[in-house]
């Protein structure tokens, strides 16, 4: 495996410091997750974080956009949000029956107060990561 490199726009550090502290915890953990699923992916060399429609978004050079945020108007929620065109959610679906609350074809969602299932959102994670290596595959390598 080559080295991984990460590249942060520092304008991403501005939008986390500005969750509330609660909301910061939460979304911290996700931004982490991503980069540790990156890093032990072998598909994935560079993953770039950097903001998109003003929220957190992580890019690859053989992936999906994977994007995430909280939204005042639904205070007790926040989503990671995935290419609403790909057959990502629709995967997620039917491979982890029940695991996730989502929103359409588009995001998963999370309570603030929810215990997140690990091991099945990094295969999330990781499927977004490399959707064009794996988008030929029926459930996308999961």
């Amino acid at each position: 495996m080559g080295k991984f490199v990460l590249k942060t726009n520092s304008k991403v550090d501005e939008i986390f410091a500005n969750y509330p502290e609660k909301v910061r915890e939460k979304m911290q953990f996700l931004r982490a997750l991503v980069i540790e699923t990156a890093e032990e992916t072998e598909d994935v060399d560079e993953l770039q974080e950097t903001l998109k429609w003003g929220e957190p978004s992580f890019v690859t050079k053989n992936g999906s956009t994977l994007r995430m945020d909280w939204k005042e108007k639904s205070p007790e929620q926040y989503a990671m949000y995935f290419q609403c065109t790909s057959r990502l959610v629709h995967t997620f679906r039917i491979v982890f029956d029940g695991k996730f609350q989502y929103e359409g074809n588009r995001a998963i969602v999370f309570g603030l107060n929810q215990k997140i299932p690990e091991l099945e959102l990094k295969e999330c994670i990781k499927a977004s990561l490399t959707y064009h290596n794996v988008k030929h595959m029926i459930t996308l390598g999961i």
